[in-house]
């Protein structure tokens, strides 16, 4: 019952210092978060996909999987804006599992964090160096939120940590859009004073200082669905569970009233086929309301290479080795009728 001390860490700024972004990176990530944040802010009525493996785990595949997709951006840049989904930390139920690629950069080898953090570094760089495109990933410790700081253009809050104090506050200092998902329970009032939270601002204590934080107007919604006592999966997708997170939003006062839809989790019932059939449900939904169009900014989806998921050491490339992902082919096709459907 005690923790082993095995070394201690470089910090955020050390990392950055010792792997530094070029002129040409830095400019990008300026222009593609200027991109991003109007369309929170309404100046811009493009639609975001935050896409991509439910956990970035082998470099090569994740590159080539992200090279597919900035090949189909400038086919549909007129109308959708695309943020790959790079999740390099997962949380787990039973704190058992594969944890992400930053505590184990092999999948297959040892947890190694020093690996993992230059690791995820390393492929959040690749991305936008060979892509142009920032990248979303999940802030499931905000410790470690520094160490990526200027290369993400979008953070997500998970259903497990919306409730956390530390991740509000931590929302609360970032400088691109933090999406709070509802919790497990579903609860929207949790997921709402998370987003009241962070577009305060606060002071308070991270790494070890004092700060006191801006807070973030683009704080905002992501709906996943939830579960019950029972066990069983209720979505909120539908036209009027989105009305119904409309009115409680409109009631709170908040800035930048913005919604995206998680297509998988509880919302799909973890069958990562429906999620074509969600996806043009919400796109029908936003049709029928102003408000509805006006609110949901875009989707999450989960997608890779091939359908559905398989245990580590089975090596099938560009598999997802956690939760099943839609594959390549329909993906590719989802995403040119999500345009043709705007």
């Amino acid at each position: 019952m005690s923790m082993e001390f095995h070394r201690k860490l470089p910090v955020p700024k050390e990392i950055k210092e010792a792997y530094p972004l070029s002129d040409t990176v830095k400019a990008q990530k300026v222009a593609r978060d200027a991109q991003i944040a109007d369309v929170f802010t309404g100046k811009s009525d493009k639609f975001l996909l935050i896409i991509g493996p439910c956990s970035a785990d082998y470099e090569e595949s994740v590159m080539d999987y992200v090279n597919r997709l900035a090949r189909i951006q400038e086919d549909v840049k007129d109308k959708i804006l695309i943020i790959p989904r790079i999740y390099t930390n997962k949380p787990r139920t039973t704190g058992d599992g594969y944890k992400g690629m930053i505590h184990q950069p092999d999948p297959n080898g040892k947890p190694d964090m020093l690996a993992g953090l230059l690791a995820i570094r390393n492929l959040h760089t690749r991305v936008i160096t060979e892509t142009g495109m920032t990248c979303a990933d999940e802030m499931l410790y905000p410790e470690n939120y520094r160490y990526l700081s200027d290369l993400l253009g979008y953070v997500a809050i998970g259903a497990r940590s919306v409730e956390d104090q530390q991740h509000r506050l931590t929302a609360s200092g970032i400088e691109v859009p933090v999406g709070m998902k509802n919790p497990s329970c579903g609860d929207l009032s949790v997921m709402l004073n998370s987003i009241m939270a962070a577009q305060h601002s606060h002071t308070f204590i991270y790494r070890g200082w004092e700060v006191t934080s801006s807070g973030n107007p683009l704080a905002h919604a992501i709906l996943r669905g939830s579960i019950d006592n029972d066990g069983k999966c209720i979505p909120n997708y539908h036209y009027e569970d989105l009305m119904k997170l409309y009115d409680a939003y409109a009631a709170k006062g908040l800035e930048n009233i913005a919604c995206i839809v998680d297509t998988n989790h509880y919302n799909s019932n973890k069958k990562f086929d429906q999620q074509v059939r969600i996806a043009k449900e919400v796109l029908h939904s936003r049709r029928q309301s102003d408000n509805l169009r006006n609110m949901v900014k875009g989707l999450m989806i989960e997608s890779y290479i091939e359908d559905g998921n398989q245990k580590i050491g089975e090596s099938c490339y560009g598999k997802s080795i956690t939760d099943p992902c839609l594959g390549w082919e329909k993906s590719e096709k989802l995403i040119y009728d999500i345009a043709n459907l705007l």
